[in-house]
């Protein structure tokens, strides 16, 4: 998959494309299929994978506006070529999209804790490095008093320790409720509401998934996902502002080609904090209709609020995952120019030693930046 407006997009690599979300809608069928196997309803099981091609994709997308969503034409397909009527017997196509969807997201999970470990681990050694390196400490634009850059680094390891405790805490459900949510084909199907649900259990167990609860796990799912390019748009601001020639306190890691103009042969720009910070800017909003979608909801199954959710969360799983590795190597690769820092917080002198002058003459005024630059190591140790 590739999008020309996003750049960077390939880093997501096969996440939510067409054929993973069909791969996924199959496996749902698959999953649900067996259990009604094994509890004796069907008479046979199916290898439903078998069944589908990649070519299908184009069909099921054009065949889905019939129905408004992509299972349909699916389930007509898996029962045509596999000659089983009790593929999605007691299904309706609700639980088999969200499932799926649950079962993209915990792979864009995955991909972001592996980046977020890489994320925590550079900055654990950037805050320790520099606990003595002085540089200006800067408030709304201004000078403000000397601080370390090992203390600058420790709040953005706090900002990405806060994304990753909050992307740690989702839960991803099964939805499986059948029509309306009753379950009331399961029950006819299984003979019970006690063996309907335990046909929902057999299929999350499968699937590695949490039993059935709300909507609301996309909506902090989408908050999650903000959470993570909150923490890295402020550190990728922070690069921005330090790779400014006049101020020179950062660079980027280089690479072939990166960083190039069409017209300026002799520019070098910071393209990953670029790149970050557009995620940074876009995630939120995305985010929010995620929230939009679940306060609109109405009925069992809301009209047009549900399907809104689809895109929006396959758009916010692959910007999140390409920003997560953009941060991954901008940080892996992140140089620091402490004689810069020096010579700028030199040439902010006397100025900048205000407030030092005022409570503490004379010495280091650094406060307590060891101790919390040792705070925000420890738990990103624990």
């Amino acid at each position: 998959m590739s999008d020309l407006l996003w750049p960077g997009d390939e880093r997501a690599g096969d996440l939510f494309t067409d054929a993973s979300v069909l791969s996924a809608l199959v496996a749902v069928e698959s999953a649900w299929l067996r259990a009604l196997v094994a509890q004796g309803i069907a008479p046979a099981d199916h290898d439903l994978t078998k069944v589908v091609e990649p070519a299908d994709v184009e069909t099921i997308a054009r065949d889905a506006e019939g129905g408004g969503n992509p299972v349909i034409p699916l389930v007509k397909l898996l029962r045509d070529r596999s000659g089983s009527t009790w593929v999605h017997a007691g299904l309706t196509s609700q639980d088999v999209l969200d499932t799926a969807l649950a079962l993209l997201l915990r792979d864009a999970i995955a991909r972001l804790q592996s980046d977020i470990s890489r994320q925590i681990a550079a900055l654990t050694a950037l805050a320790d490095e520099h606990r003595a390196t002085d540089l200006p400490g800067r408030t709304l634009t201004q000078h403000a008093v000397p601080i370390t850059f090992g203390l600058k680094a420790a709040g953005w390891l706090t900002g990405v320790l806060d994304a990753r405790d909050q992307l740690d805490a989702i839960t991803l459900p099964a939805r499986l409720g059948g029509a309306a949510g009753s379950l009331a084909a399961p029950v006819a199907l299984a003979g019970s509401p006690r063996a309907a649900l335990d046909l929902v259990a057999a299929t999350a167990e499968a699937l590695g998934l949490a039993l059935p609860t709300g909507r609301m796990p996309f909506a902090r799912l989408g908050d999650a996902f903000a959470a993570c390019t909150d923490a890295w748009g402020h550190l990728a601001n922070d690069v921005l502002l330090g790779a400014r020639p006049e101020i020179g306190e950062l660079s980027e890691p280089a690479a072939a080609g990166r960083g190039g103009s069409s017209a300026m042969p002799q520019k070098q720009n910071p393209i990953l904090s670029v790149l970050i910070r557009r995620a940074a800017l876009t995630t939120p909003a995305l985010a929010a209709t995620l929230h939009t979608a679940a306060a609109a909801a109405v009925d069992e199954r809301p009209d047009g609020a549900w399907h809104a959710e689809w895109f929006t969360l396959r758009t916010l799983a692959r910007h999140t995952v390409t920003a997560g590795s953009q941060t991954a190597e901008l940080l892996a690769g992140l140089t620091v120019h402490a004689g810069r820092m020096a010579a700028n917080l030199a040439a902010a002198r006397p100025g900048i030693d205000a407030e030092q002058h005022k409570y503490s003459p004379g010495g280091a005024y650094r406060g307590a930046s060891d101790l919390i630059v040792d705070a925000a190591i420890a738990r990103a140790t624990r």
